[in-house]
């Protein structure tokens, strides 16, 4: 069987030099969006057999030192109240298994730009984005291998409100990852 991918980003800024041949889908930012669109795209496909789905996108840094591309082995949901929903007797499932490496990122729908925010999520994780976490569960549901490919744009600070004019050169890199490695 031939491995099918589908890549899937939040913004078309971010899929800007994604291969031609691969076929793309665009979420919107957050979680809500990651996963309603990401379980759309896969309820399309006649036959899920072979395919992976390929959350690329961007990432915050929250730990210096961290520049480049990663691809997490683990991802968070970062702002669900997991030990509230545990004492009611369900299972959060705020980590998912993606990988092998020992990267976390962590996932929410907070834009993270506040250093208190950014430490104290660097005691969990080492990357946060928006959709990462989302678009693995919607994948997970469908019975879809998935992998998350990030790229460091910013310091998870304020650095992090200029995006627009860093998003270019992480959408440069995804790209040529893709090309590299799909």
């Amino acid at each position: 069987m031939t491995e099918r991918f589908l890549v899937v980003a939040a913004t078309a800024a971010e899929a800007a030099h994604v291969p031609a041949d691969l076929p793309l889908v665009i979420t919107g930012l957050g979680k809500t969006a990651a996963a309603a669109t990401t379980a759309r795209a896969l309820a399309s496909y006649d036959d899920l057999a072979g395919l992976t789905v390929l959350n690329v996108g961007t990432a915050g840094a929250l730990r210096p030192g961290l520049a480049g591309l990663f691809e997490p082995g683990t991802v968070l949901n970062h702002d669900i109240s997991a030990d509230l929903v545990r004492a009611l007797g369900y299972d959060p499932q705020e980590y998912l298994e993606v990988g092998e490496s020992d990267v976390v990122l962590a996932t929410g729908d907070v834009f993270v730009t506040e250093p208190a925010v950014r430490d104290a999520l660097a005691e969990r994780a080492h990357l946060v984005d928006m959709e990462g976490y989302a678009v693995a569960s919607a994948a997970r549901a469908a019975g879809v291998p998935e992998r998350l490919v990030k790229h460091v744009s910013d310091a998870a600070d304020e650095s992090a409100l200029d995006w627009t004019s860093m998003v270019e050169a992480s959408a440069l890199a995804l790209g040529q990852w893709l090309r590299d490695n799909v």
